[in-house]
């Protein structure tokens, strides 16, 4: 029986191209469109009689919806198929988008918020289609292309977004929400379901028993940590830039919209271009761990600071560490999951990263305002440098679970 992945014929490497450059653009515009309502939404929530204290709930809440539905997604898309469940998914996306810009009341737009989380928790979706069209050893790549569109998207939306808001708080939210609904009509013609994925055979096990079951492997436990830590870590020093950028580096919000673009290009150039030729020379292990020192190195210096050059200079490492750890993280959870869980496992991990979204923003804040300003960052470094030392055993535990799966592809050989 040949080792070929199912759905691949031996000695096959190169990637679907055509796939990839649809599904590249339908995330771009799905992220162009949330980004264009975040910069904005604080002041949109205070406009509709927010009290300053409850406008979290617009972020925590959208990532608490996120963490519920990502796995639900994903392994409702191993069972009926990638495009069907993209699609709606955007559909949803359009309709929470709309509702954001009519919002009467704050918590009519805090409904609009939760509805787009539960839709936007597509990522595990588009992760497992990139799954379903790469080979293993192209798969870092791959997931690259996915990174790089979210870098586009995170660069251009913003921009749109404050440009648009010009004309009303609300108007971004129009504007995304006919974003989403031509996206999904174009996807609706030109994404091909992938041909070689995996059907979910049927299962009587719950929900809750096959996540058991996926976190009981020790490999995919590490990884689902790591995710979890490492997006804590990195969200803390999100929610508390734009205040230390004021308060040390003396920037101004523009400034601050430009660093932010600054980030997005350097993200996008590892992600769309450096990825894949890394990958093959040093394998992704080697890149994750990587990543994630890089990333605890340029947060411990992050705060300490006084000057734009030596801002600029330690976001190099900071975004190029992002850059490398992501794409690394997202493939050995894919290449480590099942062939027919795909889209399940994937999801566990966005599961995780909204997990970290959720706490990672308050911590950062509270620490920041009632700690010290530096205390989120090398707290971050911290949490980045011991996440890097569990990325460092994760080899041995996927060669563990290879060679136990290679033991039991003989056993049913011999039997």
């Amino acid at each position: 029986m040949s080792g070929a992945r199912p759905g691949y014929a031996a000695g096959r490497v190169k990637t679907r191209s055509a796939p990839l450059a649809i599904l590249f653009v339908v995330v771009f515009i799905d992220l162009l469109g949330f980004g264009m309502v975040i910069p904005v939404m604080p002041l949109y929530a205070q406009e509709l009689g927010a009290a300053k204290e409850w406008i979290g709930l617009t972020m925590a809440g959208y990532s608490a919806m996120q963490f519920v539905f990502a796995p639900v997604w994903g392994r409702l898309s191993d069972r009926v198929g990638r495009r069907p469940v993209l699609l709606g998914s955007i559909a949803m996306t359009s309709v929470g988008f709309l509702g954001y810009a009519l919002a009467p009341t704050f918590a009519w737009l805090l409904a609009s918020r939760l509805f787009a989380g539960a839709a936007t928790a597509n990522i595990a979706i588009a992760r497992a289609y990139v799954a379903d069209v790469t080979p293993p050893e192209g798969r870092a790549r791959g997931m690259g292309v996915i990174g790089a569109a979210f870098g586009l998207g995170f660069v251009l939306g913003p921009f749109l977004g404050g440009v648009l808001s010009e004309v009303s708080l609300g108007a971004p939210g129009f504007a995304a929400a006919a974003l989403a609904a031509v996206n999904g009509v174009a996807a609706w013609f030109v994404l091909p379901e992938p041909k070689q994925r995996v059907v979910r055979p049927a299962d009587s096990r719950g929900r809750i028993s096959a996540l058991a079951e996926e976190l009981s492997k020790p490999g995919i436990r590490r990884l689902v940590a790591i995710y979890l830590l490492q997006v804590l870590a990195f969200s803390a020093m999100e929610a508390t830039f734009a205040l230390l950028a004021r308060e040390r580096y003396a920037l101004d919000r523009r400034a601050v919209n430009f660093v932010f673009a600054y980030l997005g290009v350097v993200l996008v150039i590892v992600q769309g271009g450096l990825i894949g030729p890394l990958t093959r020379r040093f394998g992704e292990v080697r890149l994750l761990v990587a990543g994630l020192a890089l990333m605890a190195f340029a947060l411990a210096l992050l705060p300490f600071g006084r000057s734009l050059a030596f801002l600029l200079a330690v976001l190099v490492p900071l975004a190029g560490g992002s850059g490398l750890a992501q794409p690394a993280l997202t493939a050995l959870l894919s290449k480590m999951s099942r062939e027919d869980d795909q889209g399940g496992t994937l999801g566990i991990g966005e599961s995780a990263s909204a997990l970290g979204r959720i706490v990672g923003p308050e911590a950062g804040t509270f620490t920041y305002g009632r700690i010290a300003v530096a205390f989120p960052y090398v707290a971050a470094a911290v949490v980045m440098a011991i996440t890097a030392v569990v990325a460092g055993t994760v080899g041995s535990a996927r060669a563990a679970r290879a060679r136990a799966g290679s033991a039991t592809a003989s056993g049913r050989g011999a039997a």
